[in-house]
Parts: C-alpha cells; structure tokens; sequence
C-alpha cells in the first residue's frame, strides 16, 4: 500500500512538472511579447525583459504603428475582416447544409462524395494554392477580394464536423416525424434540424473565422499590391521596416521591435475576442455527437 502511494506521488510530481514545463514554454513568450508593447526600443534592450515599462511608451507604440504608411495598419485589419467574415458567411451557407446531406439524405454519389471530402481534409491548403492561382487567373479575379474570399470558403473539415454531428446527435424519428407532419426536406432542415445543430454551427463558424483571419500564404499569392493585404501578411511589410531584421530599411518609416510587438497583439486580438464570448457554444459544439441516440 505504501509503495501504491508513493507511485501515486511520484507519478502526480511527473505530471506536474512536465506541464508547467509545458505552461512555462508557452507562457513566456507570450508575456514578454505583451510587456515589450509598453516599452521603448531602447528600454527593451537594455532594460529587465519582464518589466513593464509605461503608458507612454505604449502610446507612443500605438500611434506609430497606425501612423505607417499614412494608416495602412488600419486598412490590413479592415482587409482581414472582409476576407474573413465573407468567407465564413459562404462556408456557414454551403458547408452546413452539405454535412446535413451528407447525414441524413440518401442520394447518388453520398458515399463518393464523403471519400472525397476526407480526402482533401489530408490535402495541404498550401499544395492547392497553387492551382488555385492559376485557374482565378483564368476568370481575372487575381488581386480582388474574391481571389481570397472563395478560396478562403473552401472548407471540408467544417463539412465533416457537420456530418458527424448530424449522423450522431440528431434522431431520425424526429426528422422521419417532421416529414410526415407535411415538412419538404428544406423544411425539415431550417426548422428542425438547424435549431438542434446551434453548437455545431457555431464551431464550424470558429474554426473556419481563426484559420481565414490567420491564411498568409493565399492572401499572398493572390494579392499582387498591399492595399489589400490582410493583417497577417501586413506584418511582413512591418518586419521588413523594422531595421533590428533589416537594416536597410533605417529611414522615416522604420518600425521599432516595440511597435512590431504591437502589432502582432493587435493582428491576434480579434481571434482572441471571438474565442472569448463564444467560448460557451464552442465547448457544446466540441462535445456533440458524443451520444448516439
């Protein structure tokens, strides 16, 4: 018994250690980098890295990170909504239905079109860029919002939450019953199936907003000029015009490390802000079709 114990100890000392290991690696970059906002570029060189520095370095920081280039910041954050909300709008309106159907119809090609789907979840977003590229230039569309936008709404992972949650979380009977009430199959989906299917969608929409709010490559291959650049490739163009990783680019419009923290906090804030108040649905969605009816 008292060897029971001491394994018991020693294994909670294991774990305990190896996760605060874990926290401690992930913790402090995150708080230095949200320290550095509040300093000088000379004060995070040469001052104590984990010491908060001031509100006027802070503002200093925020106003010349929107002053660059006569507020581009503002229209890259601007970009990435637009990118990211038009997407998710299209995968919410195409992907749903689609996992629905895939569910709970019975048509030709289901089968097929499931193998697919799973398929190209394998498949690297990166290793579709590329044709992606070459078939929007065909249709003229390189260097407008719809070059990132369609793409973007490309999402079969959302399609295959959805179907697994339709497969497992919603009981035939009450769908076989809705029909025999007179309900057409659209019917059945709007008024019966969508209602239940809240914390699913709701999932689908997090997802589907985090991974368009942080796309780089596509938005920068797509988008030839930087007045429609998203947030996350905006911060090339900062990085390039921080002289500490590009020392030619010491001038007028140089960007400070101070201000380039900054701006890597702003670029993040608004994932972190959604995850936030929909925290609720989203621990629903991650536990539906645990049960099978």
């Amino acid at each position: 018994m008292t060897s029971a114990k001491l394994s018991g100890w020693s294994g909670r000392t294991i774990v305990t250690v190896v996760l605060t290991a874990f926290v401690l690696f992930f913790a402090i970059p995150i708080v230095w980098l949200l320290l550095a906002t509040t300093k000088s570029a000379r004060g995070l060189i040469v001052g104590n890295p984990f010491a908060p520095g001031g509100l006027g370095d802070l503002s200093a920081n925020w106003s010349a990170l929107f002053s660059f280039q006569d507020g581009a910041v503002t229209g890259w954050i601007g970009n990435s909504a637009l990118y990211a909300i038009g997407a998710l709008v299209i995968t919410l309106i195409a992907g749903i239905p689609a996992g629905y159907a895939l569910a709970l119809t019975e048509f030709r090609g289901r089968r097929l079109l499931l193998v697919l789907t799973l398929i190209v979840m394998l498949i690297p977003n990166t290793a579709l860029v590329l044709p992606i590229f070459l078939e929007l230039n065909v249709v003229g569309l390189i260097g407008s919002p719809l070059s990132v936008i369609l793409p973007m709404s490309f999402f079969p992972f959302g399609v295959y939450l959805t179907y697994i949650y339709f497969s497992t979380s919603i009981p035939r009977d009450l769908l076989a019953a809705a029909r025999i009430d007179g309900c057409r199959e659209y019917q059945v989906f709007t008024k019966v199936a969508l209602p239940l299917a809240a914390p699913i969608v709701a999932l689908v929409a997090f997802f589907s907003f985090v991974q368009n709010w942080n796309n780089f490559f596509l938005p920068f291959v797509m988008l030839p000029t930087s007045d429609g650049y998203p947030a996350q490739v905006g911060l090339t163009s900062l990085l390039a015009s921080t002289p500490a990783f590009n020392p030619s680019s010491a001038g007028a419009q140089s960007v400070q490390l101070p201000t380039l923290a900054l701006a890597t906090v702003v670029s993040v804030l608004p994932v972190l802000i959604v995850f936030l108040v929909s925290q609720r649905f989203l621990v629903a969605g991650m536990t539906a079709g645990g049960t099978k009816e």
